[in-house]
């Protein structure tokens, strides 16, 4: 045991264990993280029952029944829609099937290059034909579409887009700040006659020039290399990467506004941004979590961010189809940046 104590490798393990253990980003993504992605990935995609099958039912005489009829079997969630508004979710990934039922028959609207659509149309027509009695079933038809806005790539690339801006606002601009105040860099600026909110707002034009070049690049690389549409405004969508820009700075720089350490900052920027990487619908649809947590997940910055993303590109929203995730995003934007005017310590 005294040999032990007196070992070099023992002792030097030791002293790598001790240090790991005072180093609270260590802890998080050693034993946190996995816990909390697995949880979080288990409810998204919990298999205790059927996974959820997401179909429209276009709106007419024979919608609630059909929808009726629908809900609840072999794990499918059907909604009632108006045709152009079941049409456009199919397109954007929402769904992954659309009925149309009509006393002539059943019409299904699917992409057969998805494999949600393609397994989901003969579970959706074997509960509907079972609904009918089967004895005279329902004459079906088929409408496929392939068409550039309803791939997973398509779905991804807005997705992405928002996650860079939430990670260059915080990594970019708050870690940033940290570490010039902890090199003291912070302290002689106070001693300028630059105003704080000046200061700050340097942070964030300066942040606006990096989004000249990766957003171009971004999209540019998408739509030559994988054919990702934007149907809406290019000046919208410009617009709206501004805004995220400008929410995203702030809120790193609201987190930055009082951690001395890069260490706690690392803590903190983690501890607000694993909630939006798994909840906001980047990789997966956020429509994946339980009802009861939809209302939490759409008051998330990256949801507002990513939803009027896709739905620019995606759908060709205009301005008043984003308004509601646009007001949200922006009101992240503006109270992070006024607290963090307020709150800011330059040591």
């Amino acid at each position: 045991m005294r040999d032990l104590d007196r070992s070099p490798l023992a002792q030097l393990t030791l002293a790598w264990l001790r240090e790991t253990a005072r180093e609270p980003e260590a802890v998080f993504w050693t034993f946190v993280f996995p816990i909390l992605l697995a949880l979080a990935l288990g409810i998204a995609f919990r298999r205790g029952t059927p996974a959820r099958i997401p179909v429209g039912v276009t709106a007419g005489s024979l919608a609630e029944s059909t929808a009726a009829s629908l809900n609840g079997e072999n794990g499918i969630r059907a909604v009632v829609l108006p045709a152009d508004s079941a049409f456009s979710e199919l397109r954007r990934g929402d769904l992954a099937l659309v009925v149309t039922a009509s006393d002539e028959g059943i019409e299904y609207r699917y992409d057969p290059t998805r494999d949600d659509s393609r397994s989901a149309r003969p579970v959706v027509n074997d509960v509907l034909q079972r609904a009918a009695g089967r004895s005279d079933p329902k004459s079906t038809y088929d409408v496929t579409i392939q068409e550039r806005g309803s791939r997973y790539i398509d779905f991804l690339i807005p997705g992405l887009l928002g996650l860079n801006l939430l990670s260059t606002g915080l990594w970019g601009v708050g870690y940033m700040v940290v570490r010039m105040r902890k090199d003291r860099l912070l302290k002689r600026l106070n001693a300028s006659p630059v105003p704080r909110g000046r200061f700050l707002l340097g942070f964030m034009l300066g942040r606006l020039v990096f989004l000249a070049v990766e957003l171009p690049l971004l999209l540019g690389f998408a739509w030559l290399v994988f054919g990702v549409p934007i149907r809406g405004s290019l000046l919208l969508l410009t617009a709206l990467a501004v805004l995220g820009a400008f929410t995203f700075t702030g809120f790193g720089l609201l987190i930055a506004s009082r951690a001395r350490t890069t260490e706690a900052v690392t803590g903190l920027m983690n501890l607000a941004s694993l909630p939006m990487w798994i909840l906001s619908g980047v990789f997966f649809s956020s429509d994946n979590f339980p009802d009861v947590m939809q209302p939490f997940i759409s008051a998330l910055p990256l949801t507002g961010m990513v939803d009027a993303l896709r739905g620019v590109m995606l759908d060709g929203s205009t301005l008043a189809g984003v308004a509601g995730e646009v007001a949200v995003v922006g009101t992240w934007g503006l109270g992070s940046l006024l607290i963090a005017v307020r709150i800011f310590r330059w040591q």
